[in-house]
């Protein structure tokens, strides 16, 4: 019998795998497979993300290639100059919590009801109409996952 995976058990993986040990072991396994190749790496490299990792990911191959443990190539020098220019996340590694996406999105979606709904201003959107509306936008949101 499959155990079913939920959204829950993969959340819960990413946050014990991201700054782990076995992270650090497939990133340095992924950078010599791809011979420094950072956008190959970021390609097959699970739970990562360029935006929140690259910094991160540049930390640990420096010291890995200052400690001789992995060569630098030219590619990754020419990816890690631009990284380097770049401004680094606040906390990477820090996820948000489901109750605060939520709040976030229930926020923007007032906000734009309202600005929509100008002309008739003193009549608020009904709860359904909320629901069916953050429903359609979830929806959209899945099917561009795909």
């Amino acid at each position: 019998m499959h155990k079913k995976v939920t959204e829950a058990d993969i959340e819960e993986f990413e946050a014990k795998y991201r700054g782990s040990n076995s992270e650090k072991t497939d990133l340095k396994e992924l950078y010599t497979k791809h011979k420094g190749n950072m956008n190959r790496l970021f390609c097959t490299m699970i739970c990562s993300k360029p935006k929140l990792d690259s910094h991160r990911f540049k930390d640990i191959i420096d010291e890995a290639i200052g400690e001789g443990e992995l060569k630098s190539t030219k590619v990754y020098e020419k990816w890690a100059k631009k990284i380097s220019g770049m401004e680094p996340p606040t906390n990477p590694l820090e996820r948000r919590a489901k109750a605060e996406r939520k709040k976030q999105f229930n926020s923007i979606l007032s906000n734009i009801m309202s600005k929509c709904d100008s002309k008739a201003s003193s009549s608020e959107p009904t709860e359904e109409e909320l629901e069916q509306a953050q429903q359609r936008l979830e929806s959209r949101r899945a099917k561009r996952r795909k």
